[in-house]
């Protein structure tokens, strides 16, 4: 039995999938394939490479996201993405997608003609970087013939590109879509991550019907996607909601 390991994009609220995966090891389930966008890129990169859960929380510790060293400088856009590549190789040193334990495939967004790609071999920083390139925030990463962004800009569930493969798919989602007051957009920040909400949320509900199990993260909106200083809060809420799908899925017994 196989069984593929679906990690969505949400910033920080990406945390959660690390508490979804502890929560799943506790259970004996351990995917044999992953497919990750954007946060779900990172995690699932490490994870694939055989970082344990307790490597990965700390990889995010000790990311230093918004340090002077890390602002762009002639690139469109605050952080320059590609800053992040020797803390990146810190934990995947081999930079390979022939290196890593288990197969792996994250979504990155061209922006030179609009279409999605999906990596899956080859080299894996870069990918992984570019997958996790918030538009607006990160700059864009250069590969090849591509100018690349956040994969969930065109596919942030990425359900579709291991379901062939696998006799079950456990799916985290940790986006949170609500109805807002005017006055919480009062920010730049919070209209443009808005506005990210509600164009992959149409896009990915279509999905959740393709998860064997299902799990969603209760009071993620209270998190933004930079909200660095709700680590520990967001693994747990990650950790919490995995145990209680689990707890109550007829499906989970068939995944172990």
């Amino acid at each position: 039995m196989t069984t593929g390991l679906v990690l969505s994009g949400g910033g920080v609220r990406g945390i959660a999938h690390i508490g979804a995966i502890k929560a799943l090891e506790e259970h004996g389930i351990v995917p044999s394939h992953i497919a990750g966008t954007s946060a779900g890129a990172i995690v699932g990169a490490l994870y694939a490479g055989g970082c344990t859960w307790q490597e990965i929380l700390d990889f995010f510790k000790k990311t230093e996201l918004f340090s002077l060293n890390n602002y762009a400088k002639g690139k469109p856009g605050f952080l320059d993405t590609e800053k992040f590549y020797d803390h990146s190789k810190t934990y995947l040193p081999h930079n390979s997608f022939d290196s890593i334990k288990i197969p792996l495939y994250i979504t990155a967004t061209n922006l030179l003609d609009g279409t999605l790609h999906t990596f899956h071999n080859g080299e894996l920083i870069k990918p992984i970087l570019a997958s996790a390139a918030v538009p607006g925030f990160f700059a864009p990463v250069q590969m090849a013939d591509g100018y690349f962004v956040d994969g969930g800009t065109l596919n942030n569930f990425p359900v579709d590109l291991i379901r062939a493969q696998c006799d079950h798919i456990v799916g985290v989602y940790v986006n949170p879509f609500a109805k807002v007051d005017i006055k919480d957009l009062n920010h730049v920040t919070k209209v443009l991550e808005r506005a990210y909400q509600v164009m992959v949320t149409h896009e990915t509900s279509r999905k959740f019907k393709d998860c064997d199990l299902l799990i969603r993260p209760m009071n993620m909106d209270k998190y933004g996607i930079f909200s660095f200083r709700a680590i520990d809060k967001i693994f747990d809420l990650g950790y919490r909601a995995t145990q209680e799908a689990l707890k109550n899925s007829s499906i989970s017994m068939n995944l172990i």
